[in-house]
């Protein structure tokens, strides 16, 4: 059996490498999950004791295969909760992942195919991230830019909002900025600020909180 703290880690070095590309170091892991270097550190040889990372000194870790199959059944477990909570029990986009973090340790397979059935297989949570489907194959990923570097006069409409922490969603939810938003770039500063027009008004973002968003051109009928 694998532990809620094991899965944990394995859910958080599964997401640091798919926003850097790169090996996972010891103080990136720490950083994410708010616990010191050496507590990392006891984890990562817990965890490829079992198999689940590969570990080389001075360039970090990553999943093995085995410990890649583990972060999809999280990550669709928790995503699919997500789902559940917003759709079903009119929870808020902002309020649903902590209490996805809390549940998703307890599902099983079969709940997770009974919800998924629910909701008609989504493809994506409320952030819009990508779900898992049922072979833990993700769906096919869109062409989006991060909202960072986007242009003056840009047009785009959010696809996904990578999660960070609730302070910064909430951010993002009093701004009007969340997945299915048409935004229009009225502004990008030299000092990392860059300011959207939003349906009800202009939004000046952080650099930070913007790299955190990612978008598509506007077409169609969201262009008009």
């Amino acid at each position: 059996m694998i532990s809620a703290v094991m899965e944990d880690y394995i859910k958080a070095i599964y997401a640091i490498e798919r926003d850097t590309g790169e090996r996972v170091s010891t103080s990136a892991l720490a950083d994410y999950l708010d616990v010191t270097a050496p507590t990392v550190s006891s984890m990562i040889k817990k965890l490829e004791e079992r198999g689940l990372v590969d570990r080389e000194e001075y360039r970090g870790v990553t999943l093995t295969d085995e410990g890649e199959v583990v972060a999809l059944e999280i990550l669709r477990h928790h995503r699919l909760l997500e789902a559940f909570l917003t759709e079903q029990l009119d929870y808020s986009w902002v309020d649903v992942h902590d209490e996805a973090d809390r549940l998703e340790h307890h599902v099983s397979e079969k709940l997770s195919d009974r919800i998924a059935e629910a909701l008609g297989n989504p493809p994506v949570d409320p952030h819009g991230d990508p779900i898992p489907d049922a072979d833990l194959s993700l769906p096919e990923a869109g062409d989006t830019v991060r909202l960072v570097d986007a242009e003056e006069g840009d047009r785009v409409v959010v696809q996904r909002v990578r999660h960070q922490g609730d302070a910064e969603l909430r951010y993002l939810a009093d701004a009007g900025v969340w997945p299915g938003a048409e935004l229009v770039v009225v502004d990008v500063a030299p000092f990392d600020m860059l300011t959207v027009e939003t349906p009800s008004a202009e939004q000046s973002l952080p650099a930070e909180v913007a790299r955190l968003i990612e978008v598509e051109p506007a077409t169609g009928e969201e262009a008009s």
